[in-house]
Order: C-alpha cells, then structure tokens, then sequence
C-alpha cells in the first residue's frame, strides 16, 4: 500500500478530471447533464472542499432512463446467457485494471480509510464474476409431476428495475445490487446517494467500455425527494432494491404502491454483539473494536451494542476503551489511518448530538465523545458505558463510530436485551458452549448470526434482516427471487375429465 504523499499525487489527476466534466447522468449509452440544466455540489468531507458539480435530476431526466431501460429489455433479456456471461466478467476486468482509482476516488468522496477502500475494487469485481457465472441457470426450475400433468417451473426476469444505494461503501453495494440485476436479464435505472456520486460514474464508464449494451444500465443523480421519487413512482419500473435508512424505505414502499411495484430493502440495525464469560476475551475484544470502528462506524453491519456479561465487563470494557483511544484518526488516503472523517457535515453533527443524549440519560462517556480538529468531519470513536437498553442511544441507529456497552447477568437477559430493538439484521455471539450458542442464536431476531466471528461475507449465502431492518434477501440465488417472477407450466401427460358447461 502506498504513502499519503503518492495517494495525494495519484488523486490530484482524477479530481482535475471531474471536476472539468462534472458527474453527469448516463441515459441510452451517453453521458447527458439534466434536461432542465440544474446541478448540485458534492463535497470531500475531508475538508469540505468541491468535488464536482453533479447533474440534478427530475422527473423528466428519470422518465428518460426509464424509457431507455424500458426499450433495452426485451433484446437483454432474450440475450443468450452466455454473451451476459461474457459481458459481465468484462466488467469485472474493467474494474480491477481501475482498482486505484476506484479506491482513491471512493476515499476522497467518502471519508473511508483507504485500508478498506484498497479493496473494494475487488469486492466489486467479485461480485460481477460471481452472478456472470450464475447467469446460465438464473432460469432454472423444477419438474414436479402430477398424475395428469408435468409441471415444470421457470424463472423471467421482472424488467426494468430501480436500484437506490446508500453513501457507505458505495461503490461495493452498486456492484452488489447491480450485478446480479443484470445477469437475471433486467435493465437497470440506478441513482446513487447525492452525497457520494462518484464512483457511480466510473461504473457505468467501465460497464459501458465492457460492452453493456446502451440502455440497459442508465444512471441518473439527484435528490431523494426528486429524482429518487420519480423513479419509484415510474410505471416502467416494475421492482426497487434499496439500501438505506428505514423512513426512506417506508417512502419508497408507499410510493410504489400504486403500480404494486416489488421492494427489496436493506435497512438499519442496531446490532448486538454478546459476549459471555467463557468466551475467547482477545478474539472477541477483536471483533467488538473492529466491527464497530472500522469503516468509521457507517455500516449497517456494525456491531453498535455489546452486551456484555457482569462477571467479565470491568475488564472488557476497560480494554475497549483503551483500544478506542488508540485508534488511529486521521486523512482518509493515509494508510496508517483507521478511522477517516464521517460522510457530512450534518451526519457529523447528528453522531455529536448522541454525545449529549448520553450524558443527559445517564451513561458515562469512557473513550472519545468529542469532535477530532476543526477542518474535516472526524468523530473520535467513541464507547458509553453504564448505559440500559431503554435509553435512546441503545435503541437509535447512530452510525458513527460510537458503541454502547450494556451489562447482563443470565443467558435469558442476554436474549432478551438482544431482540428488544425495532431493528433485526445481525447479531454477534461469542461463547465457547456450543450448545448455548445453537440454544441462543437460534432465538436470536437477526437475519444474519455470526458466532465466534466478525463479519464474514460469502456470496452464496442469503443477506438480509427481520424486522425493521428489511425486505428480502441478497446473494446466491436469492438475488434472482427478486430480480425474476417465477413461472409454472403444466403440460397434460393424459386426457383428464374437463368439465363441460353449457351443452
């Protein structure tokens, strides 16, 4: 990994690039500025200075796209597979020979350390060679014969879909969503996050080079409230994948009501990590520290609560508070730096404002709570402790690097403060009693469990969450539940009896 001093220089080229062009909108294989001519800023948190003006878009730029997805379908769609196969992993080459400037540009538009960022390139290009190679058997079903019939059961893709992604790794999470869209044989309409456009034009930049035909993947940017509304309330659109803050999806739900649009949601969490006392403590202080502070505490998967056991919580916290104090904060393109500045000023002030709520409850402050310098949006990470479940930053998604330390006595008061939060999406248990942590994940309220480990991903299997933590699953076959409809035919294997009325 290179220094600050080389990552500075290696930027400075790519910002000059964007800030001449602007990021624009990609309808129909061209890049266009909105139809009404309107842009906004997007800014570094680094030191808010200006990244680049970004098309503002309307109704009458998303009615484009959708049009052009809408017109795309049929040819993508009836694409032998294994062209989309082929097509695919050249996206995927496109964007590991742009690793570096994909992880550079994320980093300055972000705040996200660069030790993350180095490899979200690659997690991408997983991604798209992961569904290319499933894209053959996206339409595979079943035979299950009756006694007058073979049934046989296919899948279709859905058409033209919405995909919203969040501000958080967002480069990542659009090749996450996007890949396995495409590979199903739907077009795509996708409108990042107007705090972090970036990288979504270098995507579509390298999809298009790949040989992704015009159309069928279009990107239009905006405000949620303009763009992102008119998109989930298009007729053409027949389905919306969105990841992001549960008030938004409960928008999004209402407002493609009316055309019974599909959702699939990827929402908050305010995610237990439970630690007993006969678990491995180094490993399991590992996991608490790093699933909390790392990616600066904006991810959905942090593990925002530890619970921890009486006998054992004295010493656990105090380790974690020193740890906490430990981390590095610092520029975001440093590969010494762990934890970089937070999205936006506003975010910044909303982490800041937990400080002060919990004070006023009664917990006690035992590492950071505190803004780090005057330029920048950086938050020093931060542990309460003393803290009860009821209070407000135990319940609250605050997403910032802040963790919430809450003492248990018994596994049923464990279980208990684990599943007492509107959000269910992963849940983190440490023991070395193997019956214990099949007893208790299983009664765990988490779409995704982790037992003795930290976030692990493995494409094959389902992600997602109960609760108010989402809709749907992604990964493995699971993406192309939702990005197809699945289709039953019933050939007759015999003459059975059809009624006859009106003879």
């Amino acid at each position: 990994m290179t220094d600050l001093a080389h990552n500075l220089s290696a930027l400075r080229s790519m910002l000059e690039d964007v800030a001449q062009s602007g990021i624009l909108n990609h309808i129909d294989g061209k890049p266009v500025p909105a139809v009404s001519g309107a842009w906004f800023d997007t800014l570094s948190p680094v030191d808010d200075s200006l990244v680049a003006r970004v098309a503002r878009s309307d109704v009458a730029d998303v009615d484009l796209a959708a049009q052009a997805a809408a017109r795309a379908f049929a040819d993508w769609r009836d694409m032998p597979a294994t062209e989309r196969k082929r097509i695919l992993h050249a996206v995927a080459d496109g964007i590991e020979a742009r690793a570096e400037e994909i992880a550079l540009c994320e980093c300055w538009d972000t705040g996200q350390p660069i030790r993350y960022m180095a490899k979200a390139a690659l997690r991408g290009a997983e991604n798209f060679r992961f569904f290319a190679d499933r894209a053959g058997a996206a339409r595979d079903g079943q035979t299950l014969p009756s006694p007058s019939l073979m049934n046989i059961t296919t899948r279709v893709p859905i058409g033209p879909v919405a995909i919203i992604t969040p501000w958080n790794t967002p480069f990542m999470l659009s090749t996450w969503k996007i890949a396995p869209a495409l590979a199903a044989g739907c077009t795509v309409v996708h409108k990042p996050a107007e705090l972090s456009p970036w990288t979504a034009r270098i995507l579509i930049d390298i999809a298009e080079k790949a040989g992704v035909p015009p159309g069928v993947w279009n990107l239009i940017n905006g405000m949620g409230a303009e763009a992102g509304k008119a998109l989930t309330t298009h007729p053409d659109i027949k389905a919306i994948a969105f990841v992001g803050d549960g008030a938004t999806g409960s928008a999004i739900m209402a407002q493609g009501a009316p055309t019974l649009k599909r959702v699939h949601f990827e929402l908050g969490g305010k995610n237990p990590i439970i630690v007993f006392d006969d678990a491995d403590f180094e490993r399991a202080l590992d996991a608490a520290v790093f699933m909390i502070y790392s990616l600066n505490g904006e991810r959905c998967t942090s593990s925002s609560r530890l619970l921890i056991q009486d006998s054992i919580a004295d010493a656990f916290e105090a380790r974690v508070a020193e740890r906490a104090r430990a981390i590095r904060v610092g520029h975001p393109l440093d590969p010494a730096t762990e934890v970089g500045p937070l999205i936006h000023a506003d975010h910044r002030a909303k982490v800041i404002a937990s400080f002060d709520t919990a004070r006023a409850e009664g917990a006690t402050i035992a590492a950071g709570g505190a803004r780090v310098g005057d330029v920048g949006q950086y938050v020093a990470p931060t542990l309460f402790t003393n803290a009860r479940n009821d209070m407000t930053i135990a319940q609250d998604e605050i997403f910032g690097p802040v963790l919430t330390s809450i003492r248990f006595d018994t596994e049923d008061t464990a279980l208990r403060l684990a599943n007492d939060t509107v959000y269910g999406l992963t849940a983190f248990l440490w023991t070395s009693d193997v019956t214990r942590a099949m007893r208790f994940s299983d009664r765990l309220e988490a779409g995704m469990v982790w037992v003795n480990s930290a976030n692990v991903r493995h494409l094959p299997t389902p992600f997602g969450g109960m609760k108010a933590s989402g809709i749907g699953r992604d990964g493995g076959d699971w993406s192309f539940d939702f990005y197809m409809e699945q289709k039953h035919i019933g050939f007759a294997t015999s003459d059975p009896k059809i009624p006859r009325l009106g003879v």
